[in-house]
């Protein structure tokens, strides 16, 4: 059942956790398809999905060196080719100048603690996920920085 809103519409947060779960398609990581979309005043700012920067060749054609090396999930964010949806969210922001400051990030999982101090830094108020990942320190220091999170969906 779909969750409805006091107009019997769907509700804001679900609707846009669906628009992230359809972005989170376009991700080319084999290992996990992630989608995020930044909202401000209900209007949707920009999108963001996991993979490999412009240009370069995605880890569907080269194969996951993470995977390979047999690296834990969560560990070793550097030795993978792909920039995460959260990080793509915000740079597509900084690309075509738009503000995201108080915006809110809804996200189909709960974003690591690189992505949270970005999203941290770039004045996001409120983060939205689907999915848990785990992360204790993204958790701690969105408490720290009294930056609201919630799993939803």
């Amino acid at each position: 059942m779909r969750d409805l809103d006091k107009s019997n519409k769907q509700s804001w947060d679900s609707y846009f956790m669906q628009i992230a779960e359809v972005i989170a398609q376009r991700s080319t990581c084999l290992r996990r398809k992630v989608g995020a979309i930044i909202v401000k005043d209900k209007r949707i700012l920009t999108t963001g999905y996991n993979g490999a920067p412009t240009g370069l060749r995605h880890c569907v054609e080269t194969g996951c060196l993470r995977e390979n090396l047999a690296v834990p999930s969560g560990k070793r964010a550097e030795l993978c080719r792909g920039v995460h949806a959260e990080q793509n969210a915000i740079i597509q922001a900084a690309y075509h100048g738009v503000r995201v400051r108080g915006a809110i990030l809804y996200c189909t999982n709960q974003p690591c603690s690189i992505c949270t101090k970005i999203l941290i830094n770039a004045g996001i108020k409120s983060i939205y996920y689907k999915a848990d990942y785990d992360d204790k320190l993204a958790r701690e220091i969105l408490t720290e920085a009294k930056i609201k999170q919630r799993r939803i969906g």
